[in-house]
């Protein structure tokens, strides 16, 4: 029989510890992520395993002041239904209504809040057609949606919930008590819960991301040159770009941290001059699918070969679905010796393992990340961006990775070198 006592060991003082833990996360989701203001409606979503975050989180929103929030609760195994017993019509079908609903309330200016834990492997065994079409049918419905996202129009930030089905995947040789503890560890310590003032503790790291941000800004780098096992990669930047990563400010004013834990910098590369070979340095959980030892060769910008060790036929369909999703959208710098990959864990989720090396992303490209924000679709696509339904974020960076920098006469200068940051 579980027990909310097996969080951080036995009895009551680690239940007691748990519930500070997870209230202090609160408080982060709300003051450094969202950065949430007066009179600010607040849209989250949610498994329902996460129900005593989202009431947390809930709680401190109505303590800064917010005018409403309105949580929508997800539910593994109700997908799962779906894919056993639902019509072969109901794959091509979303809630557009729904979706439509959630870009009213971001353009009336609501924030947006996401708890993960999804169950990494939930649709492993199911159609893989089935589910290219599920999520391209989703994906068309939310456009409306992750553009004002993807656009930064809205404050918006993503947190974690451990829940058992990830922490089985994460820990299979754990039982359920002890691996749901494990995660909620690894959680925590990523996300600086544990410092004696998380909040503190996020403005210190900030300000490191911020000189980063600062020093790529200034370089005005017209390329970028990956080198590392299997890894021979220039990603030509957007013109225009402009590195993004830690504090951003959306364009309602509000300044806060949309991913928590966040370990990156990042921009927008130039669709069209990518060039040469990269290998993913850790697997990528996609569509309940682990696909490993990803390989792709770029040509133009166009991923032109593709092979994985296992779940090829998923990487296949994914940068299948449209033309964008064979083109990148994000390129990002992220040094090896930080938190969550010295942890030397595979999360299975996006949140955490994309901050745990540099990475670069397939599909949609963030419209934010330009040095003159504002841009039309059409300005967009004439600097360089990407345009998709997907943004599959996959990582290519590790101890043994090099990084420069080259100026638009192809001269190169170390960014990175065994993974760290030289300049």
């Amino acid at each position: 029989m579980a027990t909310t006592a097996g969080h951080d060991g036995a009895g009551p003082d680690a239940s007691l510890r748990h519930a500070a833990r997870l209230g202090r996360l609160a408080e982060l989701a709300v003051r450094v992520g969202l950065g949430l203001t007066p009179g600010q409606e607040l849209v989250m979503t949610a498994p329902v395993e996460a129900l005593p975050l989202a009431r947390l989180i809930t709680e401190q929103a109505y303590r800064a002041g917010a005018s409403l929030v309105t949580t929508i609760l997800g539910d593994d195994q109700s997908t799962l239904a779906r894919f056993r017993h639902a019509p072969e019509a109901s794959f091509d079908a979303a809630p557009a209504w729904l979706y439509d609903g959630m870009a009213q309330a971001f353009r009336d200016g609501a924030a947006r809040l996401a708890i993960v834990g999804d169950d990494p492997t939930l649709l492993a065994g199911q159609d893989p057609a089935k589910v290219a079409r599920a999520n391209r049918a989703r994906s068309l419905a939310y456009r409306p949606a992750l553009e004002l996202i993807t656009a930064t129009a809205i404050n918006w930030t993503l947190v974690a919930h451990a829940t058992p089905a990830w922490a089985r995947c994460m820990f299979p040789d754990l039982d359920e008590a002890a691996a749901v503890a494990r995660l909620w560890d690894a959680i925590f310590a990523a996300s600086r819960v544990d410092e004696p003032d998380p909040v503190e503790a996020w403005a210190q790291h900030n300000a490191r991301l911020m000189a980063k941000r600062r020093m790529l800004n200034e370089r005005r780098y017209a390329a970028l040159h990956f080198r590392g096992p299997g890894t021979d990669l220039r990603v030509g930047l957007a013109d225009g770009h402009a590195w993004m990563g830690g504090l951003s400010t959306a364009k309602n004013g509000i300044t806060g941290n949309p991913n928590i834990p966040t370990e990156e910098v990042f921009t927008t590369p130039h669709c069209l001059r990518v060039e040469g070979v990269v290998a993913a340095s850790k697997p990528l959980a996609y569509q309940g699918t682990l696909i490993r030892d990803i390989r792709v060769r770029f040509e133009a910008g166009r991923i032109t070969e593709a092979a994985a060790s296992a779940g090829q036929p998923v990487l296949e369909r994914m940068i299948g679905t449209d033309d964008g999703a064979r083109r990148l959208g994000e390129v990002a710098l992220v040094p090896h010796s930080n938190p969550i990959s010295q942890s030397g864990l595979l999360f299975y989720n996006t949140l955490f393992d994309e901050n745990a090396a540099s990475h670069i992303a397939l599909g949609q490209a963030y419209s934010k990340c330009f040095v003159d924000p504002g841009l039309e679709a059409a300005q967009l696509a004439e600097r360089g961006a990407n345009r998709s339904l997907i943004h599959v974020d996959w990582m290519i960076g590790s101890g043994e990775t090099e990084v420069d920098g080259l100026d638009a006469a192809g001269q190169a200068e170390p960014l990175m070198r065994r993974g760290e940051w030289v300049r």
